[in-house]
């Protein structure tokens, strides 16, 4: 069988969470069906690290897709669409929530979240329009669809009105560098981006989605409340909006110094930089998953995420959940954790079991049973 997979977002030294699912769980599929051929769409020059095995075949479809209706509607109805009947492909897999809506090969979609439907006011209004009307679209046309937490699966059955027998969860993994490391390292790479202090850390896009502003909001109080300590609080992101209330905020507050901003990291600096933080921050406004929850917990320090979304089911006991439109809420998990060292510890230990339920291992083979129930359902068709 000749299997397509959109690998637009295999982007080397730029992979978000919804890459990392593709690259993650498409290696080890690829290596357990040798007797299936992989075309691999690409929407740009790509890498080779992402040819991971010989029953892969690379085809770039130009123009890049950009996050826009009509780049989107040029890859997906266009490109795709005729690449899927040019290479006579069998069968689809659309790991970002769209896929051609004009094709008659049948097609796995992976939705990761509908926050654009609960919050279309966080990306253009044009962006959120499409997506709300054209992911319906995909949703009843799809041959089966996978998603990553039984939160997502309920929001798709409750939004678009998919049988829940129709949509497989299938939990992300975390990648193999986040483990603790040592007190003599975790010194070094305070010394090098926390003028040897301890730290706050925060993952993620510089997006209103994220919160960062009730977060940082929750740090300037923990500073006023706590003046003997000199805490910092990294940043970890790409900027994809500016704020202008978080500008301002970042002008205003005196501890503007120990705010401290690295862009996007590297995986491998990464996952030091979050086994030498004091607690990571994960206060998400929505989130289909949220890997860097998980990612604490490999790395062994305590975590502090939301009560909404799907961040409650993946954290289950092992994180403190707090209100993320309450910066007075977010302040008191941090307050806790730097005034009981036994409690930061309890989440520790928490963490450690919690992240046994994790692996992209444990990803790849839900994700193949996902494929596997459709080919079968295609088996039947026949």
């Amino acid at each position: 069988m000749r299997i397509a997979v959109s690998a637009r977002l295999l982007i080397q030294n730029n992979m978000t969470g919804i890459g990392w699912f593709i690259f993650e769980t498409m290696q080890r599929i690829v290596e357990q069906h040798p007797e299936h051929e992989f075309i691999y769409f690409f929407d740009r020059p790509y890498s080779h690290q992402f040819i991971t095995a010989k029953n892969i075949r690379p085809v770039v479809l130009k123009p890049k897709c950009r996050f826009h209706p009509l780049f989107y509607r040029l890859w997906y109805d266009i490109k795709v669409y005729r690449a899927l009947n040019n290479y006579k492909i069998d069968f689809f897999i659309a790991p970002e929530g769209i896929m051609s809506l004009r094709t008659s090969v049948p097609t796995l979609l992976v939705i990761h979240d509908l926050a654009f439907v609960h919050y279309p006011h966080f990306i253009p209004k044009y962006m959120s329009e499409y997506l709300i009307k054209t992911t319906g679209k995909c949703c009843q046309k799809a041959f089966h669809i996978a998603t990553v937490s039984e939160y997502s699966r309920n929001d798709i059955h409750q939004i678009y009105g998919v049988p829940k027998e129709k949509i497989s969860v299938v939990f992300n993994g975390t990648h193999h560098h986040f483990n603790p490391i040592g007190d003599e390292e975790k010194l070094e790479i305070k010394k090098t981006y926390a003028q040897g202090e301890e730290y706050f850390l925060f993952v993620g896009t510089i997006h209103p989605r994220k919160n960062l502003m009730n977060q940082l909001i929750a740090y300037e109080r923990f500073r006023n409340e706590n003046p003997e300590t000199r805490h910092k609080f990294i940043i970890v992101g790409t900027r994809w909006i500016v704020e202008e209330k978080l500008q301002e905020f970042l002008d205003n507050t005196k501890y503007s110094a120990d705010i401290l901003f690295y862009g996007h990291m590297p995986t491998e600096k990464l996952s030091k930089l979050t086994a030498s933080a004091f607690a990571l921050m994960y206060v998400s406004v929505f989130e289909g998953f949220g890997i860097p929850i998980i990612e604490g917990f490999q790395a062994e320090v305590p975590v502090i995420t939301s009560n909404t979304s799907s961040m409650p089911e993946v954290a289950g006991d092992a994180a403190m959940i707090v209100e993320p439109s309450d910066p007075e809420s977010i302040f008191s998990a941090m307050n806790a954790l730097f005034k009981n060292p036994e409690l930061r510890q309890k989440f520790i230990e928490r963490g450690r079991i919690r992240k046994e339920l994790f692996s992209w291992e444990k990803t790849a083979r839900l994700f193949n049973d996902a494929l596997e129930i459709s080919l079968g359902k295609i088996s039947k068709r026949d």
